[in-house]
């Protein structure tokens, strides 16, 4: 029989049909599903479908177009899994939505309902949250004076331009509202002007000097009228400008900017020398005087720099009272110079006062136990002996020098005590012979030569 099935088979093969497919092992099924891969890679074969006959991108990874068990029993390759769900995505409001404010339901309850508050019966709130004011009895217990139910505001859920949005919410028609308004309250005071005019002119208290002014017909008119509101709108708000770089003059009715006049001479173009004043190009500031340099009074120059300014007016006792400040706050007193300035200024006076009696009081008691008040009296000493000038310094060789040390005494040693010229008495340090006390009053005035030897 094993021979007889060899020679049927070998004869179906040798005609060249099969009568049954050969099985595949699981490797040859993989080459072939390789194989069909590369040529969908390549556009040989043609692309795979989902279930809705879309095709799928052959580039696309097996562990992305693959389905989970889970999902599809069936396995078929498909893309729907990747894509968003339609059940998970959240639902944004437009940006035309938004709260509505200050509407109020005006159904009113007859009776109380559970679940209301038990203060005011509304049925949109509790009584914790609750705006009234607390009632002795609320209405769950009396059932009366039922307050209506407020407007529920919608749960608004925006998306990111949603909640970024600046203008969301604004109704226009409210500022046209209030420019309607405007407009009409400056006719009113048109037309109340025009009326006050009339009755001025009627009475006679105003002239009409140019009468070719009022000939123009009523268009002039009316612009003559807005243009005296508008300057007296300008007076009526000057005080109230405060812009920076700007000065406003309520009575020519013109803005002026408080900038430097064109011909003025700029700081670092003053002096051009090299070694001119330092000036601060980010600060703009030239501390020291440009024309130091050239022997020009300080007072006749246009600009001696900023520390002139600094040091000109109150600066000094401005900069003095505020040392003053913080040295008195720093030992416990409640002052400050932009704070209380009256404070202040009244403390240091009395403070000056104090200390300039302290210290008379104190050189008297010193005067009075010590003495010395005559030496004070006395007068100034003569001009001569102030601007006398200075000896001539001694010079020595080095042999007088030499000389000189031989002397008793040192030159390093203190001057002894003053005595008297006319004492006998000889003083320790100090040659006793005349001839050497002559010599070296001679070599301190510099009038021995050099080669005289010492006596």
């Amino acid at each position: 029989m094993r021979k007889k099935h060899k020679t049927a088979s070998g004869a179906g093969v040798a005609n060249g049909v099969s009568l049954e497919e050969p099985k595949t092992t699981r490797e040859d099924w993989r080459k072939k599903k390789k194989e069909l891969e590369e040529q969908r890679k390549l556009g040989n074969a043609p692309a795979e479908v989902d279930e809705e006959g879309k095709d799928i991108n052959p580039h696309i990874p097996q562990y992305i177009s693959s389905v989970p068990w889970y999902m599809d029993p069936s396995k078929r390759p498909t893309l729907k899994h990747q894509r968003p769900q339609a059940e998970k995505q959240k639902q944004y409001n437009s940006s035309g939505d938004w709260y509505k404010r200050g509407v109020q339901e005006h159904t009113v309850a007859m009776r109380y309902h559970r679940g209301a508050c038990e203060n005011c019966g509304a049925l949109t709130h509790k009584r914790k949250g609750c705006m009234e004011r607390p009632r002795k009895a609320g209405a769950k217990y009396t059932g009366m004076n039922i307050a209506p139910d407020e407007h529920v505001q919608p749960q608004l859920v925006f998306g990111y331009d949603g909640k970024r949005d600046r203008w969301n919410g604004y109704d226009p028609e409210e500022h046209m509202k209030i420019l309607e308004e405007y407009s009409t309250v400056d006719l009113a005071k048109c037309a109340l002007k025009a009326q006050k005019l009339q009755e001025e002119l009627a009475s006679g208290k105003m002239e009409q000097v140019n009468s070719s002014r009022y000939q123009g017909g009523e268009e002039e008119s009316n612009s003559q009228t807005e243009r005296d509101h508008s300057s007296e709108d300008e007076d009526k708000y000057a005080d109230d400008i405060d812009m920076p770089g700007q000065n406003f003059d309520s009575k020519r009715r013109i803005t002026a900017r408080n900038v430097c006049i064109q011909e003025d001479i700029a700081k670092h173009l003053r002096n051009l020398h090299p070694n001119s004043a330092y000036y601060d190009p980010k600060t703009r500031a030239m501390r020291e005087n440009p024309c130091a340099n050239t022997g020009r009074n300080p007072d006749e120059v246009g600009y001696a720099g900023d520390n002139f300014v600094h040091h000109t007016g109150d600066a000094i006792s401005m900069a003095q009272t505020q040392l003053f400040a913080w040295e008195a706050y720093d030992k416990g007193s409640e002052v400050h110079l932009q704070g209380d300035p009256t404070k202040l200024e009244l403390l240091h006076k009395s403070f000056k006062a104090k200390k300039e009696d302290f210290k008379a009081q104190q050189k008297e008691s010193i005067l009075e136990n010590y003495g010395g008040q005559e030496h004070l009296d006395a007068p100034p000493p003569p001009s001569e002996l102030l601007l006398k000038k200075k000896r001539l310094a001694a010079r020595f060789s080095p042999r007088q020098f030499l000389g000189c040390l031989t002397f008793r005494g040192s030159f390093g040693r203190a001057s002894p005590a003053v005595q008297d010229r006319a004492s006998p008495a000889v003083q320790d340090g100090v040659c006793s012979s005349q001839f050497c006390s002559h010599r070296l009053l001679a070599f301190s005035q510099g009038k021995a030569s050099n080669n005289t030897p010492l006596g």
